[in-house]
């Protein structure tokens, strides 16, 4: 009889303590989930500027955002699909569909987060009316981005593109060129720097406020600034899509404190698209 109560107690002994062990290790893991930190990919410019501000929010939810910068349109979802970053925010469908389409990502979009409408920008004319026979105009030389500002030309009556072209079209898909204009397709970055080469640009406006340029003073042509159809994409590897901190950022950045911060400290060249 002792020998089957001290068997008993042991037991007891046993299963206390791996409750206890159990218990800690939950309190652990809640702990960790409200401590996380996630490494957040934008380009420089104003998506930069915008997450800082989430980032800032964050930190009463405890989460910490780290913001690594680029430079270019590329290297940000290489980085995200090969597990550097957690997300990153910069990019339009279009782009991230080609990106996947192309390169096979793991990768998704997680929610819509501002519009950048595109504008077209020049140090030698007033209007795209103004242009001559065998001027140089430039568009970006990346997919989807491309496409965007040859229709934006397109539109202002400058060519005319073949039907049906796709994100991956380039002035090959020109059929239409009554001045004859030469076409040189850049890296969207550089197009600010090459301004005084070409006669008119078709410039992303994130790459447009870093140097100093506003849509709504210097653009001689722009998309609509109202509804744009472009909208940008926070992004995230496939299998996070519906993680916590993905929620957290979501909600923070559709924040009325972010709606007011956009909409102060771009005035009306960058709006919600949320």
């Amino acid at each position: 009889m002792k020998q089957w109560i001290k068997r008993s107690g042991l037991a007891v002994a046993i299963l206390g303590l791996g409750l206890l062990i159990a218990a800690c290790g939950q309190q652990k893991s809640s702990s960790d989930s409200k401590n996380q930190t996630v490494t957040i990919g934008v380009t420089t410019g104003p998506h930069e500027l915008i997450m800082k501000q989430v980032a800032k929010l964050a930190k009463k939810d405890g989460l910490t955002i780290k913001l690594k910068e680029f430079t270019d349109y590329n290297t940000p979802n290489v980085a995200l699909n090969d597990g550097s970053l957690q997300g990153n925010s910069y990019q339009t469908l279009g782009f991230l569909k080609t990106q996947i389409k192309q390169k096979d990502f793991k990768i998704t979009d997680a929610f819509k987060t501002v519009a950048f409408p595109m504008g077209v920008y020049s140090k030698h004319i007033k209007s795209l009316k103004d242009l001559k026979k065998g001027d140089t105009i430039a568009v970006p030389n990346d997919p989807a981005n491309e496409l965007r500002a040859l229709q934006l030309f397109e539109k202002a009556g400058v060519i005319k593109l073949k039907a049906g072209v796709t994100t991956n079209a380039t002035k090959a898909d020109v059929t239409s060129n009554p001045l004859n204009l030469k076409i040189e397709e850049l890296e969207a970055s550089q197009l600010p720097t090459h301004l005084s080469d070409v006669q008119a640009a078709a410039i992303n406006t994130n790459f447009a406020f870093d140097a100093g340029l506003n849509i709504n003073d210097n653009a001689i042509y722009h998309e609509p600034l109202v509804n744009n159809p472009y909208p940008n994409y926070f992004v995230v590897q496939t299998s996070d899509k519906n993680a916590k901190f993905v929620k957290t950022i979501k909600k923070l950045y559709q924040s009325q404190t972010i709606r007011d911060y956009i909409k102060k400290t771009f005035k009306g060249s960058i709006v919600q698209a949320f």
